[in-house]
C-alpha cells in the first residue's frame, strides 16, 4: 500500500488558550556541537505539557531581540526537556547559542507537519541529510530504532563540508556500531585527519544501493536545497517511486500558522503545510531555482 502525505498537525494552544503567546522555557543544559552550532535542551514550566512528532519546529523568542523557527532536534520518546540545535546564522540566532543554563526562552509549538514514520512501517527507509540538515532528521531517526521490528533496512546517508562540521559526530560513531543500521558519511573537503568518503552526498548511492530496495523504499530528506534536488533525482533514477520521497524545507518562517506570508512556496506556506512534504505534491516547484 502508498503511504499517503502528511497532513499538517494541529496547531498547538498553550496555557492560556493561545498560540501566539511565547511559554516560558528554561535552558537546562548547552553543548556546543560544531563550530557556530549548539544545541539547548529547553525545560518547559512545571505541569505544562510538552510532546512532539518528528520533523516539527517550535517558534523560539529570545525576549527583547527576535523570534526564529527552529527544528526540534530530540528523542520524541523523552520528549521534556526539549532539544533544538541552533546554528548562529544571524541576530536571533546568534543570541540562543549564547545562552547559558538558566536562561529563559519564549516558547510557541510545535508546529508542522511530520515525517510519516507509520506510513514507512514495513519499508526500507533511506535518510539522507546534509549539514544541519541532521537535525531535523534526528528524531526520525530516535523513533525508528525505537520500534525497529517494524521496519526493513534503515540507511542513513550524511555529508558535511568537512570533517569538524559533520553534526553528532559520536552519535554517528554509535550509530554506524549497530548491526541493524546502515550509516554512510562523506565530506566535501577532507583534511589530514579523515580516512573516510570524499565527495557530495549524492557519491554515496553507489555504496547504498546494496542495502535498500528502490521500490520497497520509503526516503525522508533534508538539507540544502540544491542537495535535496540532486537526492531526489538519483533516487528517482534507482526506482523509488515519487510517491515515497519526502523532503523538509525551512524558508524565511516568521509566524508559524501561515499569516504572515513570509514562508509562501508556490500555494504553499511552509510552515503551516509543511515543513515536511512529499515531493509529488512540490514535484513542478522544486526544480525552479530563486523561487
Amino acid at each position: 500500500m502508498m503511504p499517503t502525505p502528511p497532513s499538517p498537525a494541529a496547531q498547538p494552544t498553550g496555557p492560556t488558550g493561545n498560540a501566539w503567546v511565547p511559554i516560558p522555557f528554561t535552558v537546562v543544559r548547552r553543548r556546543r556541537e560544531i563550530p557556530g552550532t549548539v544545541t539547548l535542551w529547553l525545560a518547559p514550566p512545571e505541569g505544562y505539557p510538552f510532546a512532539f512528532r518528528p520533523g516539527q519546529f517550535n517558534m523560539l523568542y529570545v525576549f527583547g531581540v527576535k523570534e526564529v523557527p527552529i527544528s526540534i532536534s530530540g528523542d520524541p520518546g523523552t520528549p521534556v526537556p526539549v532539544a533544538h540545535t541552533i546554528r548562529q546564522v544571524g541576530m536571533a540566532t546568534q543570541a540562543l547559542v549564547n545562552l547559558k543554563p538558566g536562561d529563559v526562552v519564549g516558547v510557541r509549538g510545535p508546529f508542522g507537519s511530520a515525517w510519516p514514520l507509520e506510513h514507512a512501517r514495513g519499508h526500507d527507509v533511506v535518510i539522507v541529510a546534509g549539514g544541519i540538515g541532521l537535525a531535523p532528521l534526528r528524531p526520525a531517526i530516535y523513533s525508528l530504532l525505537r520500534h525497529r521490528p517494524q521496519y526493513g533496512n534503515v540507511v542513513l546517508l550524511y555529508g558535511a563540508r568537512s570533517p569538524r562540521e559533520l553534526l553528532y559526530a559520536r552519535e554517528l560513531e554509535r550509530w554506524r556500531g549497530r548491526f541493524d543500521m546502515e550509516v554512510l558519511v562523506t565530506v566535501d573537503r577532507g583534511d589530514r585527519t579523515w580516512h573516510g568518503h570524499v565527495g557530495v552526498v549524492t557519491t554515496l548511492f553507489p555504496q547504498a544501493d546494496v542495502f535498500f530496495s528502490p521500490q520497497n523504499t520509503i526516503a525522508f530528506i533534508c538539507g540544502p536545497e540544491i542537495m535535496m534536488r540532486f537526492t531526489v533525482r538519483e533516487l528517482l533514477d534507482r526506482g523509488v517511486p515519487p510517491e515515497r520521497i519526502f523532503v523538509s524545507l525551512e524558508r524565511n518562517m516568521h509566524c508559524g500558522q501561515g499569516l504572515c506570508g513570509h514562508c509562501q512556496y508556490g500555494p504553499f506556506f511552509i510552515c503551516k503545510d509543511g515543513p515536511v512534504f512529499p515531493y509529488q505534491k512540490l514535484a513542478t516547484l522544486f526544480g525552479i531555482r530563486e523561487i
